[in-house]
Parts: structure tokens; C-alpha cells; sequence
């Protein structure tokens, strides 16, 4: 069989750049170079776009922008692929499927999810609607209590408001403390705040004001942090869940990916057996009221009292990094991490497929 000419899409403009290039060069370690054609394209924080044929190595580093070729992806159904531009010659590498490995705005939320759509180009993950609604925590929680499905309770403010913290004080009561701000549109715990009193309220705020011009403000529960991986189109499995026990109050992103190891992540999740299966109905059950394809990471807060489970958020494209919780619970779940990227890119084609089938 001819190799699949694969894109692989990493870097991109968001603060979750750095790990996108680490989920990036263990996707491109791992797959099969058998079976796919690997064409490396980066998107520096500038938005500037380049081919990379470099060692894959320099991708975590940053060193592959000094050796990157200038490229695009334009939106054009003549031109499905990478078009170059190098001493003042054009280049074009026709693309079959492409792997976005893009966390957060940009990447995350439907915009590159639509330039593909654009150009008629099969793509790893979720579509446009789906990406966008998971991108923005308020509109996920507004799906999961549409669909009858747990989420702690929250209110929504935005940037503008700030000023008036009084106000805001009155909007949060019936939450009280602690809980948590944090960016609508941002993942990997960025700009996230536990907040367990009045007093730190203005600090979160402007911390994740930063990051978006909505933010959510959620009840906090004295939780255990499970997590669950699904994958899959019309017919989606999820493995077994693993739960996170941070190294700091809650799993920010210091925590996740720069603490040494000090947290810890304990898979299977120590948890009785119908526990564990409520966790991969309920993961389940998510996923189809987002009308997700692919992928996705489900998280779940569940009360160290009651033992009841909350849906947290979900992750389109949950990180890929040798420390990642997505590609670590299919391990254990029994399939290896290069079967893993196989069965991602056959969802894609799959899906794409599906788009055209007559009846």
C-alpha cells in the first residue's frame, strides 16, 4: 500500500505553545514510518507558518525555527497541501490527512479545524462546532446541563466588568468559597486561580482576563481529579480512567508539566469497579451530547465525600507529551501508543468519508 502523505501541525500562537511541541515530537516518534509520509509543519508564535525536514529533536527546543521553510496552507481545493515558498521558488507537498496537534485558541477552538474544512483535507479530531464548544468552557457546561449531565454550578462575567467587584461579589454568593476563575477559551490550567476568599477574588480576575474577555467562575468542590479517554466516532469506547494527585493545590500548569514529576498519576484510577464504570458511561455520554469525533479527554471532578462525579471540561486535543494522560490511559487500556495514532488518522479518513457516503 502508498504511505500516507500525513501533516503533522504543531506550535501555534496560544500559552500553550511549549506543549504543543513537546506532544508534537512524541507523535512524530511514534508513528509508523511505514505506513506515512511525516511532513513537519510549525506555526511560530508570530503566526508565521514553516515546513520543517529537520531533526525532530529541535521541535521541543525551538531550534526548528532557524531551519524552517516558509509555507502556508491556503484555502483552496486546487492546492490540498503545504505550498513553500524558498529562493523565490514555490514548493507544493499534496497533504492526505493532517494531524493538528495544536493546543488552545488557534488550534483547539475550529479555526484550523475550518481552514481544513476549506480545503477539503481530512483532519485527527473533533469538527468545527464541536472543537469551538469545547474550547469554551461556558457554552461545554451549557451542553452538559442541556443533555441532563453533572457540572458543578457557575456564573459568567466578563472582562469589562471587572471594575464593578461588587457586583461581581453578589453574582458569586450562592457559589461561596473556594472556587475557581478561570479564562473561558484556555486549557492546560492556564490563567487559573482557586480562590478561597473575597480577598483574592480581584488577583484571579485579572490574572484570567488576560488570557480571554469571558470568564467562568466555578464552584469549588473538594474533589479527586479523574480522567478518562474516548475515542471514536458514531460508535466511541472509552478506556479505563486515571486520577491526578497534584503536586500543588490543584493541577495547574506548573503541576502538569513542570514539576519535576511530583505529581503523580495513577492509572487505573483507585476506584471500585461500578465507580469506574460510571466514569466511562458518563466520559461517553459527554462526548456524544458535543457530537465529538476522534478524540477527547473527559475530565471529572468527584466529591471526596459524596463520591458523586462532576464533568469538569473535555480536550479535543489533549496532550500527546510522554507524560500526557490521553496516550497513557490507552496504554494501560491495552493499545500502545503507535496503534493509538493509527486508529486516530483511520477515524479522520473515516469520518471524511462519511461526509460524501450516498444513500
Amino acid at each position: 500500500m502508498a504511505k500516507k502523505k500525513l501533516a503533522v501541525l504543531f506550535g501555534g500562537q496560544s500559552g500553550e505553545h511549549e506543549v504543543s511541541l513537546m506532544s508534537a515530537k512524541s507523535i512524530i516518534n511514534n508513528l509508523d514510518k511505514d505506513k506515512y509520509d511525516i511532513y513537519m509543519i510549525g506555526i511560530t508564535k508570530k503566526g508565521e507558518w514553516y515546513l520543517y525536514k529537520g531533526d525532530v529533536e529541535k521541535i521541543e527546543t525551538g531550534e526548528w525555527e532557524k531551519e524552517g521553510i516558509p509555507a502556508t496552507m491556503g484555502a483552496s481545493t486546487k492546492y490540498r497541501g503545504i505550498i513553500t515558498f524558498e529562493d523565490e521558488k514555490n514548493g507544493f507537498y499534496p497533504i492526505d490527512v493532517v494531524f493538528p496537534v495544536l493546543h488552545g485558541p488557534n488550534g483547539e477552538d475550529g479555526t484550523i479545524q475550518g481552514l481544513l474544512e476549506l480545503l477539503d483535507i481530512p483532519y485527527v479530531g473533533a469538527n468545527v462546532l464541536s472543537s469551538a464548544l469545547c474550547m469554551d468552557k461556558v457554552f461545554t457546561k451549557r451542553i452538559f446541563k442541556e443533555a441532563g449531565l453533572p457540572t458543578p454550578d457557575f456564573v459568567v462575567v466578563y472582562r469589562k466588568e471587572i471594575e464593578d467587584l461588587e457586583a461581581i461579589k453578589k453574582k458569586v454568593e450562592h457559589l461561596g468559597y473556594p472556587c475557581f476563575v478561570k479564562p473561558a477559551n484556555l486549557g492546560s490550567s492556564v490563567g487559573i486561580t482557586k480562590v478561597h476568599n473575597e480577598e483574592e477574588l480581584p488577583g484571579a480576575l485579572k490574572l484570567a482576563a488576560k488570557y480571554d474577555r469571558k470568564l467562568l467562575i466555578e464552584k469549588g468542590i473538594d474533589a479527586r481529579e479523574i480522567e478518562c479517554s474516548v475515542l471514536g466516532n458514531e460508535n466511541p469506547q472509552a478506556s479505563i480512567a486515571g486520577e491526578i494527585v497534584p503536586s500543588n493545590e490543584f493541577y495547574d500548569y506548573n503541576a502538569k508539566y513542570f514539576d519535576g514529576g511530583k505529581s503523580l498519576l495513577l492509572i487505573p484510577a483507585p476506584l471500585p469497579d461500578e465507580k469506574m464504570e460510571e466514569v466511562r458511561q458518563l466520559a461517553i455520554k459527554a462526548y456524544k451530547a458535543l457530537d465529538l469525533r476522534g478524540m477527547a479527554r473527559v475530565d471529572f471532578l468527584m466529591d471526596r465525600n459524596t463520591g458523586t462525579l462532576y464533568l469538569n471540561e473535555v480536550n479535543t486535543i489533549p496532550g500527546f507529551t510522554k507524560i500526557s494522560m490521553y496516550p497513557k490511559l490507552w496504554e494501560v487500556s491495552g493499545k500502545p501508543y503507535s496503534i493509538l495514532l493509527d486508529e486516530l488518522i483511520n477515524l479522520a479518513i473515516e469520518s471524511y468519508n462519511e461526509k460524501f457516503r450516498e444513500w
